[in-house]
């Protein structure tokens, strides 16, 4: 292995696990729920894991019985992210559902304040006539 590679090789280590510490930094402030670190912390820990392990794209993709190691990550990839895309749809359907069901509620208490400030204002007027 030249010096060119292994100077890759430490690189990529290196930022893969201060992404790791940068999310877990974003966890511990509340800034990044723990549902959806899930995936970003996996990812970072294949990241990490073929960083170390150079040839173990070659060799997960020998035995897949993919032609070339990148069209594995590739594949990969974007089967993950059309899972993700797919958690992230369900989540948006189910705020959705649940501020249609809270502004339903707001317009309920709004128009029963309303009907108790009309009953408080009869009621004064009766009583200061």
């Amino acid at each position: 292995m030249n010096s060119f590679t292994l100077r890759i090789q430490i690189i990529s280590i290196v930022i893969s696990i201060s992404f790791l510490f940068f999310l877990f930094r974003l966890i511990i402030k509340g800034k990044l729920r723990e549902e959806y670190s899930i995936v970003w912390i996996l990812s970072t820990l294949v990241l990490i894991f073929f960083s170390f392990w150079r040839n173990g794209l070659d060799v997960i993709s020998d035995l897949v019985g993919v032609y070339s190691p990148p069209n594995l990550l590739f594949i990969g990839a974007i089967f993950a992210i059309l899972i993700y895309l797919l958690h992230l749809s369900v989540v948006a359907s189910r705020l959705h559902n649940q501020n249609k069901t809270l502004a339903q509620d707001i317009a309920i208490l709004k128009q029963e304040l309303e009907k108790l400030k009309q009953k408080n204002t009869i009621i004064d007027q009766i009583t200061f006539e």
